[in-house]
């Protein structure tokens, strides 16, 4: 036994596909998928400026802290396998140091963004008086 194929017009095809590119067109040009985009490029130069820190600047003056030891080089031989811990150990500050700064520049924001809302809330105290000014004129008005 054959099944019937369905067979799509052309017009209903075009249809669909037009519909598809037009949602598409329309996710994209979102402010958040522009915003989420400029903040991947700008996360990976940062990325880039906080591993040349932790690789050329800390990581250095922790060797000599600790006696001269670079952290590059260390690494344990195992049978035919080398285990290079001391980059993982790098990678680990790496990380450590780009979470500190993502969280220091959130609180840098949320704290501005305390500061608008408490201004808007400002504003909204003012109307609200504005609004009850006008309610006392209107009670003595109709006395």
């Amino acid at each position: 036994m054959k099944k019937d194929k369905k067979i799509i017009n052309k017009d209903e095809l075009k249809n669909k596909g037009g519909k598809f590119i037009n949602e598409f067109k329309d996710f994209i040009a979102k402010g958040n998928v522009l915003d989420l985009a400029v903040g991947v490029v700008i996360g990976s130069a940062f990325g880039k400026i906080v591993s040349s820190i932790v690789d050329d600047i800390i990581m250095p003056l922790v060797g000599i802290v600790i006696g001269g030891v670079d952290f590059s080089g260390l690494s344990a031989k195992i049978g035919d396998a080398t285990i290079t811990y001391g980059n993982f150990i790098q990678n680990v500050i790496d990380f450590l140091i780009i979470a500190l700064c993502i969280f220091v520049f959130i609180k840098i924001i949320s704290r501005f963004k305390r500061k608008e809302e408490a201004v808007e809330e400002a504003k909204k105290d003012e109307q609200v008086e504005l609004l009850e000014e006008i309610r006392d004129l209107l009670k003595e008005k109709n006395k």
